[in-house]
């Protein structure tokens, strides 16, 4: 007979190896395979499909939700606690033979997919792509965090101007009555939410390349590129190196009784150990100066060489449309919101407006020149109005995939020109989110507008001009007929 199990106790600790250990000796003194998922502390390598499709019986032994059991959907189940595992694994294997001989004939086979993991990495992708998937990981905890604290700091720039950044801590001094007290507030609190945006991205990066062991020594490695002054940079390669450490020491083998106590003790003192070391001693340093290096000259631009500055930026929103080119010129604008300097506003007005740019301009691309496009483009056209209205780059990826030689370059055009031309015209904006819907927070509105609707305008204009060369009409490029 062939099984699979999966065990999993509210800690994931002693318990869920013990069971998995029981439910193997059961089935190795019976002559049986199994083969088990442990959804313990340590994380989990889930079960083959294969192995899932082979199988005659799953054993459920959990005292928690098992992850991802849709893909034992037609398989025969048996459902008990751990415990039961621990102390009757053989009794176990007799009702999941009993199951299995009770399956109708005919029943469904589950589904052939892979389990969905707790990241967002994809189970056998190559390196390219996981290091990509490491880091979007990392990027989707961090927007949260960048969601909350900055629209604070620009309520408090709001209430209280610039200047609120230098107000006393409100430990110290609030008045209920002032309003320049709750700016104040505001401030604070959204300085730190922003705290913890490098630590959040090193931990997940972290999380994403060897599970949950991996979260402490990442958000350490955060916390000391911050310390040292070693920024987005810092924290980007503190939670790559963290990740590497912890899936390094995962593959030491240790005796079953010593696997419990591994994920929740040794993983984390061990990483979070080297990690702080290299970040301290080796790494952090050189990466600070580099840093500060690059911020200071790309701040510092001005007249001509800042528009350079936002050309530069826009494209990059622009080229992969949320992917880690994009999310490096957003994070740039957004390190520097909490200081209200004039040039960091400046930089993150320009961000968001070329960010705006891509879905915005395809959406009219379509409108205009539908037989250009397909119907799922057409389709894809009208939300992206509202995509792009609320900066969510994201909304101009159905046109990328389908024809990305003739897309990417037109919006990258477009959201350069947006970018170099908000630059240019001095506008400014305080929150990091929120596209055409936090216009009362921009400074100088009317040509922050214009920028938007003249970088449109390019993009929409080359795309349809590209699309024309060389390319027939939609309707043209539907599949010839078959003969039968």
């Amino acid at each position: 007979m062939k099984y699979v199990a999966v065990t999993a106790c509210p800690t994931g600790i002693a318990h869920t190896y013990m069971a998995a250990e029981a439910l193997e000796q059961a089935a190795k003194a019976a002559g049986d395979d199994m083969q088990v998922e442990t959804q313990g502390s340590a994380g989990s390598t889930p079960l083959s499909t294969a192995d899932i499709r082979a199988a005659d019986a799953v054993i459920l032994a959990a005292d928690v939700g098992v992850r991802d059991r849709d893909r034992f959907a037609g398989k025969p189940v048996v459902e008990v606690t751990v415990k039961q595992a621990i102390n009757d694994a053989a009794g176990l294997l007799e009702r999941a033979k009993v199951a299995a001989a009770q399956r109708p004939a005919g029943a469904a086979e589950p589904a052939a997919e892979e389990p969905e993991l707790a990241s967002k990495v994809v189970a056998g992708a190559g390196f390219g792509t996981r290091l990509r998937q490491w880091l979007m990981t990392g990027v989707s905890y961090m927007i949260p965090f960048v969601a909350a604290g900055g629209l604070l700091i620009a309520l408090s720039f709001a209430l209280g101007g610039y200047q609120i950044t230098d107000a006393p801590p409100v430990t110290e001094q609030f008045d209920a009555a002032s309003l320049i007290s709750w700016a104040a507030l505001a401030n604070q609190i959204g300085s730190l939410a922003f705290e913890f945006l490098v630590p959040v991205l090193a931990g997940f990066i972290a999380f994403a390349i060897a599970d949950r062991p991996a979260i402490a020594p990442g958000f350490v490695g955060g916390a000391v590129a911050v310390t040292v002054g070693a920024g987005f940079l810092g924290g980007l390669i503190a939670g790559l190196l963290a990740g590497a450490v912890i899936a390094g020491l995962k593959r030491i083998k240790v005796p079953r009784g010593v696997a419990g106590v591994m994920p929740v003790v040794v993983l984390p003192l061990l990483g979070s150990l080297v990690v702080g070391v290299l970040m301290f001693v080796v790494i952090g340093k050189p990466i600070a100066l580099a840093m500060t290096g690059l911020t200071g000259w790309l701040t510092g631009l001005s007249g001509a060489n800042a528009a350079l500055l936002g050309a530069l930026l826009g494209a990059m929103i622009a080229f992969d449309m949320g992917g880690p080119i994009n999310k490096v010129a957003y994070t740039f604008a957004v390190g520097g919101l909490s200081t209200g300097t004039t040039a960091s506003l400046e930089i993150m007005a320009a961000v968001m407006a070329a960010g705006m740019v891509p879905p915005l301009a395809l959406a009219l691309a379509a409108a205009l020149r539908g037989k250009l496009f397909t119907p799922a483009e057409r389709a894809s056209g009208r939300t992206a109005w509202l995509l792009g209205a609320s900066f969510i780059t994201e909304g101009a990826i159905p046109f990328a995939a389908g024809d990305p030689l003739r897309v990417i370059p037109s919006i990258v055009v477009g959201s350069a020109t947006t970018g170099a031309l908000s630059m240019a015209f001095g506008a400014t904006l305080r929150a990091p989110h929120g596209g055409i819907f936090v216009l009362p927070l921009v400074g100088n509105p009317l040509p922050y507008l214009l920028a938007i609707a003249v970088g449109v305008a390019v993009s929409a204009a080359v795309v349809l001009f590209a699309k024309q060369l060389g390319r027939r009409s939609a309707p043209e490029l539907a599949p010839e007929p078959v003969a039968a």
